[in-house]
């Protein structure tokens, strides 16, 4: 083998690579173990071990555990639990607002159409938007429409078309950013380890990943709520010091009635309590002096203060014993501004706790308002600032709202320091232009707050009265730093609601089965494939070859740590798919090999020979299922994208690892003479398939009738039963429900239908006859905020009778196993992708023969086989639903299992053209149709050995591996049958008949011509 240099050292490289980041999985299960054994079972313990230990650097001296949790390998959704929704901006909306809510008919008839027509349209909303308008008023120009005041500075009535649509194009993708940033500040404030947000290719869409959260309500409440951007006025710390002084005396009187014991648990030690605030404000004290320093004069005056202990200080002063107050750097003086003071972020919910409790406001000014910074002050994610904001409306509303801002853009200011310094220009409409010119008067030299969701983003000082509407907000800003405020400041521009369109929630307990599940499947079909190959191939080929699996297996998961790649079921069923392809390399050289040894070729040369002989046919299957991964990965969402994912890296390091890897072993055991006896065969295989002479072309009509009899019965089925149509194509609503004791559908049905009049109700069983799918379509169109708790309410009601004494809050927490919900348009979307992601991988293969083997008869021969096995499983899936004790839906995951199907099946094709090129490039005058023959014969045994270990591999998962991935292991298990027979018995017939006929037409055309 040649470069034997290259492929030893890049195998050891890949290695450290994949153990380096596979090492960060395994330092942060050390710190898991600790927590779980700290906190005996208290989730909030657990959080806040691991919270108190995120800033500690635990590997290499380099990385912190925060670090190494977000290097791990996480767990999905279906093995974790946790929440995936898929958001979508009201892009009608945001258009509607830019053209200041025009009531035109034509207007708002063409963003209706347009949003209708993009469900099943590749094309932008403003394109879809244009066209329609244009239908309905050809002679009209958009930018009568667009022309507004906000918009004068981007958009003139003289504007062309052309103009006013790449404008609308840039303020629809600002208002998509806009909403991301708010969907991901809100979610950093959720708590959320490792959450994933994304936008995606639909515009206005957006997925969030929130692994591990148990509190759906919330979380639906927080992504859905509209984005709330404020100015607030705010007091001097100088100007409420006494009353916080005050508020801290009075909180600690009311803790002591109530609690004897001490309330707060801080880290501030004796010298930095006696530095702060040790003993009780004196009114006495006159206004002129700090109250610092009156504090630090009473502190001198009383040595015992200084000498008390963290818990004698927070028992003291449990406000100031968690609250820092914001002070110079003698220690002695308030720092003037809104600032009050800093916190860790532990203690900022006690904190909040504790200002809003009816002792404490009785003693602050009843229009201060507390608000906590955004940001962190540091590097470390610890101490978050706390500001004092001024309530100056009688209705409690802030001083200016954020929707008169227009635009607002970060721009270079000055370079200080050695560093570029950055500000954001803000402009405004003409009614904010005259708030903010009196509000910017009024408040010279103090500052004014620029708050989004209850979250301070700045407070940058007035310097001098703002007329005109035009501001400059400065503050040593970063790039970045000045980007995310002038994308909170465009937060408030956008009259535009966020809808949820699609959404999964899975329980723990479902993801904790849904590991046992996987990890089960994937043991027990590693075991039988080594087993396999030992039994097919002797001891020592078949643990070569074991070997490369586990090696396989190694390199996918490190490679898919170093993408911080997400495991999910389908992503492990994936993988355990891969090693049943990976054996196929394996099968094919070991097959090659027999056939040389056969021939009277020595071992080495045989072995050498038929890895050389065997690359280019697995070259070839590696790379068509690969296609189909991309093809998978480019239109699927989700688990199907992991699944895709785990699939192409799984097959790439394969192809290394069968190819190279096994060659070295075989190389370095043949120089130092371990192995001369090597036949490839044990007594089970040694005559199993030797020298078959199956005249398959000629049974080719048979082979044509069977498949088209179960397409024809299929069609028959389609027209009367149909498909059992998933929600992802559908829309609507399951619910997983787990009771104490078996339960009858039909009964669960019966209950239910009541509650959901005028809309469908469907019940099956999953996994167990005590948990059942409930399936709806009632209201999937409302997305008012009480919808999910109404429906939950009706579950609750009909299913009473059947849940013993559980109320409803606890039908909702242990009952409901997951949920799922997609709306129509998301739905629309789905299935549109699906059909187009089928179809082009149908292409893509019927291309790739076409150019590999330069044979359209084998081009049309792929083309056909494939929708043949296509067909024949839909087929199946028509005909079987009803019966099989399991769901059958046709779902994102069928759709998946059948591009799988459509790269394994062209696996065999492929290994079969490639044998009849082999042959005819030896002996080009041979008969066709014995050639043919004699490929398909003399590939029959790998064909056999691949087919059945992919089937024993895929058939555990099926039985083990959880009721949620049944119906797409069931899909590739009739797709490894169909795909083999067709393979068989379709696709190279087919080339035959098209060879056979353009020779004829050849020596029909020669006659003619000698003739002549």
């Amino acid at each position: 083998m040649q470069n034997k240099g290259f492929v030893r050292v890049f195998s050891i490289l890949l290695a450290l690579v994949c153990l380096y980041y596979l090492s960060f999985s395994f330092v942060t299960r050390k710190y898991y173990k600790e927590a779980a054994e700290y906190a005996n079972g208290d989730p909030a313990k657990e959080s806040f071990y691991l919270d108190s230990l995120a800033n500690k650097k635990v590997w290499f001296g380099a990385y912190t555990l925060k670090q190494c949790r977000e290097m791990e390998v996480t767990l999905g959704l279906d093995l974790k639990g946790g929440m995936n929704v898929v958001l979508e901006l009201n892009v009608p909306d945001v258009v509607r607002s830019l053209a200041d809510n025009n009531p035109d008919a034509n207007f708002n008839k063409a963003l209706d159409a347009a949003y209708a027509r993009q469900a099943t349209s590749q094309k932008n909303y403003i394109d879809l938007f244009a066209e329609e308008y244009k239908k309905l008023d050809p002679g009209a120009h958009l930018a009568a429409l667009f022309s507004t005041f906000e918009l004068k500075d981007k958009i003139t009535p003289q504007s062309s078309d052309a103009q006013v649509i790449a404008v609308l194009k840039e303020e629809l993708q600002s208002a998509i950013d806009n909403s991301f940033n708010v969907l991901r500040t809100r979610i950093d404030r959720f708590g959320v380890v490792s959450p994933n947000i994304q936008r995606l290719e639909t515009a206005g869409r957006i997925l969030v990943e929130l692994p591990g959260v148990k509190e759906p309500a919330r979380v639906r409440k927080l992504l859905q709520g509209s984005a709330n951007l404020e100015f607030w006025e705010t007091y001097n710390l100088t100007e409420i010091g006494q009353q916080l002084t005050a508020a801290d005396h009075a909180l600690a009187e009311a803790l002591k009635s109530t609690k004897p014991s001490s309330t707060a648990t801080t880290d501030t030690t004796a010298t930095a309590a006696k530095s702060d605030l040790t003993a009780k404000a004196d009114s006495a004290t006159s206004e002129t002096d700090s109250l610092m320093a009156q504090i630090n004069a009473e502190s001198q005056q009383s040595p015992a203060a200084g000498q008390m202990t963290a818990e004698e200080y927070a028992k003291e002063h449990p406000l100031f014993a968690l609250l820092q107050l914001n002070v110079d750097r003698t220690g002695r003086y308030l720092v003037p501004g809104p600032v009050v003071g800093y916190a860790k972020k532990t203690d900022m919910d006690k904190i909040t706790e504790y200002l809003n409790r009816p002792e404490v406001k009785a003693v602050l000014p009843n229009n201060v308002l507390f608000r906590w910074s955004v940001k962190a002050m540091d590097d470390n994610d610890q101490f978050y600032q706390l500001f004092a904001l001024k309530v100056t409306n009688r209705d409690g509303t802030p001083a200016l709202s954020g929707d008169v801002v227009t635009n607002a853009v970060a721009d270079f200011a000055q370079q200080q320091i050695g560093r570029p310094q950055y500000q954001v220009s803000m402009t405004m409409n003409a009614e904010g232009a005259r708030e903010w010119a009196r509000l910017t008067k009024e408040n010279i030299k103090r500052s004014i707050a620029i708050v989004l969701d209850g979250m301070v983003y700045s407070a940058p000082t007035v310097q001098s009265e703002i007329t005109g509407g035009q501001s400059q907000i400065t503050g040593n800003f970063t790039q970045d730093e000045g980007k995310d405020l002038a994308n909170v400041l465009k937060s408030g521009k956008m009259a535009a609601s966020v809808n949820i369109v699609q959404e999964d929630i899975v329980g723990p307990s479902l993801g904790q089965e849904a590991i046992n599940a996987g990890i089960i499947s994937f043991a027990l079909a590693l075991i039988l494939l080594m087993v396999y190959m030992c039994a097919m191939y002797g001891l020592l080929p078949g643990m070569i070859a074991n070997g490369a699996l586990v090696i396989n297996i190694f390199f996918t998961m490190g490679i898919l740590a170093s993408f911080q790649a997400v495991l999910t079921l389908p992503g492990i069923a994936g993988m355990v798919l891969t090693l049943g392809m990976a054996v196929d390399a394996n099968v094919l050289i070991y097959e090659r090999s027999k056939e040389e040894l056969r021939a009277g070729k020595p071992l080495a040369r045989a072995i050498a020979d038929g890895y050389s002989n065997a690359f280019s046919a697995i070259f070839d299957s590696n790379l068509t299922t690969i296609i189909t991964g991309v093809v998978l990965f480019v239109f699927g969402t989700g688990p199907i994208r992991g699944f895709a994912t785990t699939l192409i890296i799984g097959l790439i390091s394969s192809f290394l690892t069968s190819v190279f890897i096994t060659r070295l072993v075989y190389e370095a055991l043949l120089a130092k003479e371990k192995i001369k006896h090597l036949t490839f065969t044990t007594s089970i295989s040694k005559n199993f398939l030797n020298d078959p002479k199956i005249n398959f072309l000629g049974k080719r009509k048979v082979g044509y009738i069977i498949p088209l009899a179960i397409i024809l019965l299929g069609c028959v089925s389609m027209a009367t039963i149909g498909l059992n149509n998933g929600i992802d194509f559908t829309g609507g609503r399951n619910y997983v429900i787990r009771f104490d004791k078996d339960v009858r559908t039909d009964e669960v049905r019966a209950a239910l239908e009541p509650q959901f009049k005028g809309g469908s109700v469907g019940v099956i069983t999953i996994g167990s006859q005590n948990q059942v799918r409930v399936s709806t379509n009632y209201k999937i169109t409302d997305n008012s905020a009480g919808i999910d708790d109404e429906i939950i309410g009706k579950l609750y009601a009909g299913l009473k009778p059947f849940l013993g004494n559980a109320t409803q809050e606890q039908f909702a927490s242990d009952n409901i196993q997951s949920s799922q919900k997609v709306g129509p348009s998301m739905a629309d979307d789905i299935k549109n992708s699906a059909v187009l992601a089928v179809l082009f991988a149908m292409v893509c293969m019927a291309l790739y023969i076409l150019v590999r083997f330069r044979d359209v008869a084998f081009s049309v021969g792929v083309f056909i086989s494939v929708a043949v096995t296509t067909l024949c499983i839909i087929a199946f899936y028509t005909l079987l639903w009803k019966i099989m004790p399991f769901s059958m839906e046709v779902d994102q995951t069928f759709i998946a299992a059948i591009l799988t199907v459509i790269g394994y099946s062209i696996n065999d094709t492929v290994v079969v053209f490639d044998r009849i090129r082999e042959t005819i490039k030896l002996y080009p005058k041979r008969d066709r149709y014995e050639v043919i023959n004699d490929a398909l014969n003399s590939t029959l045994s790998r064909t056999f050995s691949t087919s059945l270990s992919t089937f024993i591999v895929v058939f555990v998962i099926f039985l083990l591996g959880g009721s949620t991935i049944q119906s797409f292991t069931f899909a590739i298990l009739l797709g490894v049958i169909v795909g083999t027979y067709s393979t068989l018995f379709v696709a190279t017939p087919i080339a035959y008949e098209i060879q056979h006929r353009k020779s004829l037409k050849a020596a029909g055309a020669t006659a003619a011509a000698a003739t002549a």
